[in-house]
């Protein structure tokens, strides 16, 4: 057991961008095939359900603004701070994350940012996190570091590689 949630992006959302993306481009599913047409993207994470694709499903690469939507729902207003990026979601209503114990995208020796953000969605801090081989223990001390701050409102897990929204963690 993680002693933070993990979220996925919110049912709500996924109803909205399903139909167009938060850059307000409309939605373009295709089936996700092993030889990598028409994008190799078999294993990538979807951040629907919190696990990766598998061959034959039918999914969506769309822009998500994670801030702007957390903000939406506080009233705070990031400014600058917002930003929009790329993420894999199904194409269709799915059963959202099951009960998987774990972080996830957790692969040992992953880089990630965790940027750390404030109740006025402004930025307060982050850091570079390795995935060590015992995953959960390491995003346990990591994001209890980050929370330590009584400042911090929430946490966005990113790929350092690409930056890519992985999942977000709200103060406990």
């Amino acid at each position: 057991m993680t002693a933070h949630t993990p979220l996925a992006i919110p049912p709500a959302a996924l109803r909205e961008l399903r139909t167009a993306d938060d850059s307000g481009r409309p939605v373009r599913p295709f089936t996700a095939r092993e030889d990598g047409a028409p994008l190799d993207c078999v294993g990538s994470p979807l951040r629907c359900c919190l696990r990766g694709i598998e061959a034959g499903e039918r999914v969506a690469l769309v822009s998500y603004a994670p801030l702007r939507r957390w903000a939406g729902e506080t009233g705070a207003e990031p400014g600058a701070y917002d930003e929009a990026g790329p993420v894999f979601i199904h194409a269709d209503a799915c059963a959202g994350p099951g009960e998987a114990p774990g972080y996830p995208f957790a692969r040992p020796g992953a880089l990630r940012t965790l940027r750390r953000y404030d109740a006025a969605g402004h930025i307060v801090g982050g850091r570079l996190f390795e995935v060590p081989d015992d995953a959960q223990a390491g995003f346990d001390r990591a994001l209890g570091e980050a929370f330590a701050a009584p400042g911090v409102a929430l946490v966005h897990v990113r790929a350092l590689e690409y930056g890519c929204f992985q999942f977000e963690v709200r103060r406990p």
